[in-house]
This record gives structure tokens, C-alpha cells and sequence, in this order.
């Protein structure tokens, strides 16, 4: 099992096109073994402390593994869509994890 951690920062205004990203890729996670376990859209009110910009949005996903996470961001129909995350999407920071 592999746990990936984004924090993901959008590009000012383009909330509805990322939210429209979402919504048609979350589900091909599915697909690859994987599963949504958490996505949190903080407020201002709940950073305690923070030393990097606040980001728009965290996931945790789980996949089976190594190759299951590498064939979802394969997918040919979820690439069809990576223009939505291109126009959305200033940056992601990604970490990779196993559970201890």
C-alpha cells in the first residue's frame, strides 16, 4: 500500500475549472486500485502555524501500489482532461508514503 499527500495550490479565480477536474478524475481512481481518503478544503481559521503558502486544497490517496498509481496517471481518458488541471492548477506539492 503507498499513501500520496498533496497539498495542491490553484491559480486565482479558476476554482470552478479546478472543481470541474475534480469531478471527472476523482472517480478513475477507482479504477487503479486506489481510494480517496481524505480531501480537505481548509479555511483560514484552521492553520494553527505555517511556514509555506496555504494551499487550496489536501488529498491523502491510497493505491495498492506503485504500479496501480503510475497506470492512473496513465489513464488515456483522465489525460484528456489534464488541460483543466493545466489552466487550474499554479502547483502541487506531492508525497509519496507508506504507512509505519
Amino acid at each position: 500500500m503507498i499513501f500520496i499527500l498533496q497539498l495542491v495550490y490553484i491559480n486565482e479565480g479558476q476554482e470552478s475549472v479546478f472543481q470541474r477536474f475534480e469531478d471527472i478524475t476523482m472517480p478513475t481512481i477507482l479504477k487503479y486500485n486506489g481510494r480517496l481518503l481524505l480531501r480537505v478544503r481548509p479555511t483560514e481559521n484552521t492553520f494553527i502555524e505555517h511556514h509555506i503558502d496555504k494551499p487550496y486544497e489536501i488529498h491523502l490517496v491510497e493505491f495498492a501500489d506503485e504500479e496501480d498509481f503510475d497506470n492512473f496517471k496513465s489513464d488515456e481518458e483522465r489525460k484528456t482532461f489534464l488541460h483543466l488541471k493545466e489552466q487550474s492548477i499554479k502547483s502541487v506539492l506531492l508525497i509519496k508514503g507508506a504507512k509505519i
